[in-house]
């Protein structure tokens, strides 16, 4: 039970879904920063298939490819050897979403700072796995928590705004989404440890890059 609850929550935060999850959380705090109204528009679900598909589904499509044809042990990545590739390609098309929405008026700043920071983030990884195995889903977490971070400190009083469908309107103080992906963040390092995936080291190295990467970006998209 434990290790089926704990491969789970592996697969729910896999850290190529980081941007997604941002994404998500951004326009549910102001759909409006991206120009539109609410977070169910057809432009907001367009961007929302564009973003999926650049850095989630591609990337991992090109992982599951690399496992094919023998070039990786598993889709899981095992040995560090397997993850050269794989942070290589997902670097790219990164950068290559984090230049085409740079300058465009209707993305807002603190988006193309969060895909940049996860840009740095896998980079950083990629030259650390090198030498050791960094845990890609604390990194990716970590990256999360440290766009949060930023954003609290340039909005303080920031609010998730959450229309449900029946219309009514949940608004939800952003210190409290911090400390829910807090909370996210133990239990995927809690999981990491369980499933053996990782030293605790490891685990704790990718949350430091993560949150790390997203303050460099800040230098870069104020």
């Amino acid at each position: 039970m434990l290790r089926t609850s704990a491969s789970f929550i592996s697969w729910i935060t896999h850290p190529l879904l980081a941007i997604t999850y941002i994404y998500i959380l951004l326009l549910f705090i102001n759909p409006f920063d991206f120009g539109f109204t609410k977070w169910s528009d057809p432009g907001a679900v367009i961007l929302f298939i564009r973003i999926f598909l650049t850095t989630f589904f591609i990337p991992a499509f090109a992982v599951l490819m690399l496992t094919f044809i023998g070039l990786a042990k598993s889709i899981e990545l095992p040995e560090k050897e397997d993850r050269i590739a794989p942070y290589i390609i997902s670097g790219i098309f990164y950068l290559w979403m984090f230049r085409n929405l740079l300058d465009n008026p209707d993305i807002p700043s603190s988006f193309s700072r969060a895909i940049l920071g996860a840009s740095i983030g896998l980079f950083l990884a990629f030259f650390i796995n090198i030498f050791d195995k960094i845990s890609a889903h604390t990194v990716g977490i970590g990256g999360i928590l440290g766009f949060i971070l930023v954003f609290l400190f340039q909005h303080k009083e920031a609010e998730l705004l959450f229309q449900g469908l029946n219309g009514a309107i949940y608004l939800l103080p952003l210190p409290l989404i911090f400390l829910f992906f807090v909370l996210l963040a133990g239990l995927v390092g809690s999981s990491r440890l369980y499933l053996k995936a990782h030293q605790p080291m490891q685990v704790y190295g990718g949350f430091i890059i993560g949150i790390i990467a997203q303050f460099i970006a800040l230098r870069f998209v104020p």
